[in-house]
């Protein structure tokens, strides 16, 4: 075996927090087998965080501690800067100023990326710099690199994924405990599992952010978050969850991107999903990605979406990727988003209006003759076809005496627009008493 004589790779590391601490603490545990892989070893020189004091505790004697990540960008002994902050602020400026001093640069900056990554990844192609990411979207689970790399002999159809572990959490409650949304809330908060502003995970922006990136990637469209379809599960009841299991389904929360007649599907939302599918069994905060390709079939990719040992997992696949192409051609590296620069697609976003699904409808309606044939009868003409009605009787649903019922309905594929359309002269029969709850369909055959 050729012997390795080339000196270690320096990291300058911006935020030691729950990622940051791990990545340190798995770079130190394992550092004999990663030296082995990547070919020379790595290590963290420095590291900058507004705690000092806590850094200085979190790390070796041999790390340099400072107050200003400025200082970490701008050192001549840093070769990688890890991005740790979040958010869109500071951490953009941090990152192209990495990349102007020609670093490369890991982050776990899903927002960043799916907000400012056209601007970033095109920065680092002038700079002939890596910007890696693979923990940004599903902690621990390798799907950047899946995407990217082993699945880059097919014409990708679609992928769905359940990319939020909070959510997650929260409707495994829901179903397992029969709670409504916010008793659970509060309780996932308690465990940590939800922030103290849980906003961006619980109305879908986490996974619209995570989608928009494997979106990218899996058809070689720039990243573009504003053009993403996102809803989240607040307004999901208990009794939704029931019914749907009754009917054979779970209801997630899925990123969904997809290749479609008409450009490419993007969005977030509640779905149902068949029981007997894989992924409609993953539960409490695991995440789950299926994809699928034309030619490799069907695939699915499990794990932890988040944590501080997961997420390091991914950074330092990230570091070791960086250590082994450091001195190669940046022509001959792996495109920051797997398809050649000058070969992206301008296919567009398919607006939520053109998409086309099946649907799960709930009415809260007068329990009297005649309800159902007028419901039936607007879907109907509006050309949308019924593929299963289920009546829960007024003692179920109001007790004895009732005068209302819940009305199920289950439709056969259509477009968004002509549902919007019945949903709106439905919601004005006299008969209909409550909002009318959609929840989106997906059978992932």
């Amino acid at each position: 075996m050729k012997p390795t004589n080339l000196s270690p790779i320096r990291v300058g590391l911006l935020g030691i927090g729950t990622v940051g601490s791990g990545t340190y603490n798995v770079l130190q545990r394992n550092q004999e087998e990663i030296r082995r892989r990547a070919g020379r070893g790595i290590e963290i020189t420095m590291v900058a965080d507004l705690d000092v004091a806590r850094a200085k505790a979190a790390v070796g004697a041999g790390v340099q501690v400072v107050d200003d990540a400025r200082k970490v960008v701008t050192s001549p002994d840093v070769d990688i800067v890890i991005e740790l902050i979040g958010g869109y602020g500071i951490a953009k400026q941090l990152v192209l100023e990495a990349i102007e001093a020609g670093k490369h640069v890991v982050t776990a900056n899903k927002a960043l990326l799916a907000v400012h990554g056209t601007e970033i990844f095109a920065a680092a192609h002038r700079k002939g710099v890596m910007v890696a990411f693979e923990a940004a979207v599903a902690g621990g689970i390798p799907i950047i690199k899946a995407l990217r790399e082993g699945l880059t002999a097919n014409s990708i159809q679609w992928i769905a994924g359940i990319i939020n572990g909070t959510t997650n959490f929260i409707l495994s409650e829901m179903r397992d405990k029969g709670l409504d949304f916010d008793v659970v809330l509060k309780e996932a908060q308690r465990l940590g599992y939800a922030e103290a502003d849980p906003t961006f995970d619980i109305e879908g922006v986490d996974a619209g952010h995570k989608v928009t990136l494997m979106s990218a990637i899996a058809f070689g469209i720039p990243v573009q978050f504003d053009k993403a379809y996102v809803e989240g599960i607040t307004g999901l009841a208990a009794q939704d969850i029931r019914y749907a299991e009754q009917l054979g389904y779970r209801i997630k929360l899925l990123g969904i991107t997809k290749r479609a007649a008409n450009g490419i599907e993007l969005r977030v939302h509640p779905s149902l999903v068949p029981a007997k599918r894989l992924i409609a069994n993953v539960e409490g905060a695991m995440n789950a990605v299926v994809v699928q390709g034309d030619a490799v079939g069907t695939t699915l990719y499990y794990g932890k979406g988040a944590g501080s040992e997961p997420t390091a997992s991914a950074v330092i696949a990230d570091l070791v990727d960086i250590a082994r192409l450091h001195t190669a051609d940046p022509e001959h590296r792996v495109p920051h988003l797997a398809f050649q620069p000058d070969a992206m697609s301008d296919l567009p976003v398919v607006p939520m209006s053109e998409v086309v699904t099946s649907y799960y409808l709930r009415l809260k309606v007068a329990d009297e003759a005649g309800v159902l044939a007028k419901v039936t009868g607007i879907l109907a003409s509006a050309g949308i076809s019924i593929d299963a009605v289920l009546q829960r009787e007024a003692d179920e649903v109001g007790g004895e005496g009732s005068t209302h019922t819940d009305l199920i309905i289950l439709t056969h594929e259509c477009q968004e627009a002509k549902m919007t359309g019945a949903l709106a002269q439905m919601q004005a029969l006299p008969t209909v008493l409550a909002p009318i709850t959609r929840i989106r369909k997906e059978e992932l055959a």
